[in-house]
């Protein structure tokens, strides 16, 4: 049993995935008031939301848009102890279907499945940090927008460039309770030398740690397999931010019963849009990318990688920026 937290959970993965079950499919919204802090900050790239009724609004719209939403855990990768708390990386597959008008238009009756992996730091049965990305590429793709037409259109569906909601950045960040950075753990450590070898553009770290028949989702909801793919995605991130600052602003590894060794890592660019990538033509605007990955090591090197960011609030910033 866990110190200071609800007996009905075995293990804090255990109380991750059950709360968010319970929240959102069992709909036990109002249990929000006891699983989130009051004062909780949420950071996701389309928006920082401070306290919990923020968060109760945003869940019941969504609920009216997609009722029959869920929330598959695939894997809670985590860190901390019950005394100081624990931050768990929380991998979810969300399946829904678009059955009410909302934010994203009138009702399409489209199916959607996407990923999300939120960042949450829980003590005494409470959620009080939290950051939080959506693959919200993949989920307009599925609507039959395209990422940049999306978000420009967004921008004016809330009231244009003065009024619209701004984007993530750390300039509107706020300080929340959570300090740590994760753990020391060695596979922890290998998962952020391979993302910084690459972010560095030594991209021959592709054949050298990856397995070459690693399975890899990246944003977008694009799921591929093999060196190609990587390379594609990862020097097509760094191609289009290539002086941008790199930070790993979070790491944890883990050895658990019956997993094999894995790692999760947020981490940021912060910079310009000074070069051709997979942003297109550079249009040397500033823009900061929040970004989560989770990858499984096996015998032959990395075996499975998934690795989040939003690609319409990269769009956002371009477009507040050009008009």
């Amino acid at each position: 049993m866990m110190k200071g937290f609800s007996p009905k959970f075995k293990d804090f993965p255990d109380y991750i995935i059950g709360i968010t079950k319970e929240i959102w499919e069992d709909r036990g919204i109002d249990t929000l008031n006891e699983y989130y802090g009051k004062d909780i900050v949420v950071r996701s790239p389309p928006s920082i939301v401070v306290g919990n009724q923020g968060v109760i609004g945003a869940t019941m719209a969504t609920l009216a848009e997609f009722p029959d939403r869920t929330l598959l855990g695939e894997d809670v990768i985590w860190s901390g102890n019950e005394d100081v708390g624990m931050l768990s990386s929380h991998r979810i597959h969300s399946t829904a279907t678009h059955l009410g008008d909302g934010v994203y238009g009138k009702a399409t009756g489209k199916q959607l499945r996407y990923r999300i992996i939120a960042d949450c730091y829980a003590i005494n049965n409470a959620i009080t940090d939290e950051w939080l990305i959506r693959d919200q590429g993949a989920i307009v793709k599925q609507m039959g927008w395209d990422s940049k037409q999306y978000a420009i259109d967004l921008i004016a569906r809330e009231g244009g460039p003065e009024n619209c909601v701004k984007p993530f950045t750390p300039e509107i960040d706020i300080e929340g309770p959570y300090k740590g950075k994760g753990n020391d753990n060695e596979w922890g450590q290998k998962y952020a030398d391979i993302i910084s070898s690459m972010m560095n553009a030594d991209m021959a770290t592709v054949e050298r740690e990856y397995d070459r028949a690693c399975n890899v989702a990246y944003p977008g909801g694009l799921e591929d397999i093999s060196y190609p793919a990587i390379d594609r995605f990862w020097m097509g991130l760094r191609a289009s931010f290539p002086n941008a600052k790199f930070t790993i602003d979070h790491q944890i590894g883990r050895d658990d019963p019956m997993m094999p060794p894995r790692a999760a890592i947020r981490f940021s660019l912060h910079g310009k849009h000074d070069g051709w990538g997979m942003f297109g033509q550079p249009t040397g605007k500033e823009v900061f990318i929040m970004c989560a990955a989770h990858a499984e090591f096996g015998p032959w090197g990395l075996r499975k990688e998934y690795v989040l960011f939003d690609e319409t609030s990269v769009w956002k910033q371009i477009a507040l920026q050009t008009g």
